[in-house]
């Protein structure tokens, strides 16, 4: 591959990364139902037309989001499970991540839900890549399951692995979903957001670890 090549490369991969850059901060001011390529372009610097040459419309534009935020999970969890000793210390490193993910990436974990909240059925729009992503994550669930159930840190009778990652996901995802949009019910049941978490983390561990 040629020097040029590989500038034009590079160029592209910035543009783009620009764009997606600028949608993410009109998410974070009017939310997502609000954002406009328009509006886009105009954040980004660049004209309405070039805008449309990386992205055909606003769907791209989502599916380009959600495809970062998995990224950007995905590196959390690299960060966060590197030194933990044994699976079932992988699967809190995990959860505290996602939970971390979603207040330091308020706006891709909202691209996050969105995605996941439509019907199964729109997986086949989703790229080589983003499958990729999303495959690794609950790969490494279930890695950290049967690794943990392997070193006597999970119980042996927790259930079929690929269950309980989604279990986990369900759960995790749910409890971050609850304290970002129900803090006033939060409040009249006598708890916080950090509660919430502390506690539905506690609850995971003591379901998941061996008693040994």
């Amino acid at each position: 591959m040629s020097e040029l090549t590989d500038r034009r490369r590079e160029e592209k991969d910035r543009r783009r990364s620009e764009i997606l850059d600028a949608a993410a901060a009109a998410a974070a001011e009017g939310g997502f139902d609000a954002i406009t390529m328009d509006q886009v372009a105009r954040r980004a610097r660049l004209s309405r037309a070039l805008v449309y040459v990386y992205f055909e419309d606003k769907a791209a534009l989502y599916l380009a989001l959600y495809e970062r935020a998995l990224e950007l999970l995905l590196e959390q969890f690299a960060r966060a499970t590197q030194d933990a000793p044994n699976g079932l210390a992988r699967l809190a490193a995990m959860g505290n991540a996602y939970v971390a993910f979603s207040q330091e990436h308020p706006v891709h974990f909202e691209a996050l839900a969105r995605f996941e909240a439509r019907n199964s059925s729109d997986l086949q729009q989703l790229s080589g890549h983003c499958l990729s992503l999303g495959d690794s994550g609950h790969a490494q669930l279930i890695a950290a399951i049967r690794d943990g159930i392997a070193d006597g840190s999970v119980r042996a009778d927790v259930g079929t692995p690929d269950a309980v990652a989604m279990a986990l996901w369900g759960f995790m995802h749910g409890v971050i979903q609850i304290a970002a949009t129900k803090q006033a019910l939060l409040a009249r049941r006598d708890t916080d957001p950090a509660q919430l978490f502390e506690h539905a983390m506690a609850l995971t561990m003591r379901a998941l670890g061996s008693a040994t």
